[in-house]
């Protein structure tokens, strides 16, 4: 057992299409990108990268989506395989308000949406999870988001911890994520990105790489 060494970390990534207001979300074209990207530049010793899937901007219509690609993380889990390296959900999401990339530390149980999403649902106060009860509560990340958001300052990016991941379609999946990753014993993380106007599409494909290195790291 010991002469093996650290067991790897299976990273699987999210973007987001479209939505009112952002007809190009960065996260698509990076998402898109990654592996060809990571191709190039190599892997961080320890990590694989698993699957790169671009969501639609929206909320209940597209849970089916959504936990297919879940419940596609942790079928090894579930046969209970050997060496079961650790799984980390990877969520991109795009804020055209911010000129700098935040580490989400959680999410409410709350969707009240400011548009409808991309397939015409507009919520207001409801509870994403009615058997979590109150849209008042809250699901950290069990990752950590300071260390990680000082190594990645230190490299150089415009980067932040938030508390607040909104109450739109970024907060709805992670809020499901993290529920998720709860349930099956892994772990989820939700960054948001700047537009490319903000920050070129060059540095945010070197942050997405810095960060895989970041969570590599960890391990």
């Amino acid at each position: 057992m010991g002469s093996e060494g650290p067991s790897a970390v299976t990273v699987h990534v999210t973007g987001f299409k479209k939505f009112h207001g952002v007809a190009e979300n960065p996260t698509e074209k990076i998402v898109r990108n990654l592996k060809s990207f990571m191709e190039k530049r190599g892997l961080p010793k320890g990590l694989v990268l698993g699957s790169c899937t671009v969501l639609e901007a929206a909320g209940q219509s597209a849970l089916g989506p959504l936990y297919e690609m879940l419940d596609s993380t942790v079928i090894d889990r579930e046969f209970g395989l050997p060496n079961q390296e650790e799984v980390i959900l990877l969520h991109l999401g795009a804020n055209s308000g911010s000129p700098r990339f935040a580490l989400e530390n959680q999410a409410v149980n709350e969707a009240t949406f400011r548009c409808p999403d991309e397939l015409g649902w507009k919520p207001q106060r409801v509870p994403i999870l009615s058997s979590d009860g109150s849209i008042s509560r809250r699901r950290q990340t069990t990752l950590p988001v300071k260390e990680i958001t000082k190594s990645l300052q230190q490299m150089g990016y415009d980067v932040m911890p938030s508390d607040d991941a909104g109450r739109f379609v970024c907060n709805y999946v992670y809020y499901h994520s993290l529920r998720f990753a709860e349930k099956h014993g892994i772990k989820s993380l939700f960054v948001h990105f700047p537009l490319f106007l903000a920050i070129d599409e060059e540095v945010q494909m070197h942050f997405v790489a810095s960060l895989l290195e970041v969570i590599a790291s960890l391990n």
